[in-house]
């Protein structure tokens, strides 16, 4: 009696299947689909690989070459959206795509690559242009100096500074 009771109701009630691989499917206004990187915007902060749960969103630093490599993977991307979020700059977008089939993994990178900058000090690579350009704008003028100065010559410099400040209060 279960079988005939589904069979009724089934034709009582209209069609539900989607007709998607041939008709393209309505997608929601807030939905959440394959990040995308903004070369041209990106300032190689790093804050999107962060805050990447999976890990999808990577960066490494070639001191060699003097360049920042942020790589995105979207074979591990969740499309949480906190790289979105985290960007200051807006760089990353996701998009409305979800579709990411592919026949080679090599599809699923993007690579943005941007040039570091070098301590005015000693010459080792430190940050991105574009980060330390960001940063002159929008952080206090007293750091700035401190901006083109790799990690090692900045604690340097700012010991000196307190070594010297020391001694006028003390004269």
């Amino acid at each position: 009696m279960g079988r005939l009771r589904m069979l009724i109701d089934s034709l009582s009630h209209p069609r539900v299947t989607e007709k998607y691989p041939y008709e393209p499917i309505p997608i929601p206004e807030d939905f959440r689909g394959k990040p995308e990187i903004d070369p041209e915007k990106c300032i190689g902060c790093a804050a999107c690989a962060r805050v990447c749960p999976p890990n999808a969103i990577t960066f490494r630093d070639d001191h060699e070459q003097g360049y920042r490599v942020l790589q995105v993977f979207l074979g591990r991307c969740i499309f949480c959206g906190r790289c979105q979020d985290s960007c200051p700059v807006g760089a990353i977008k996701l998009t409305k795509e979800f579709e990411l089939v592919s026949l080679s993994k090599d599809d699923l990178y993007q690579v943005v690559k941007l040039e570091l900058a070098k301590c005015v000090r000693c010459g080792k690579y430190t940050v991105p242009y574009r980060y330390i350009k960001y940063l002159m704008e929008k952080g206090p003028k007293i750091l700035k100096y401190e901006l083109l100065l790799c990690p090692e010559c900045k604690s340097e410099v700012t010991t000196l500074i307190k070594y010297h400040y020391a001694q006028e209060v003390h004269e």
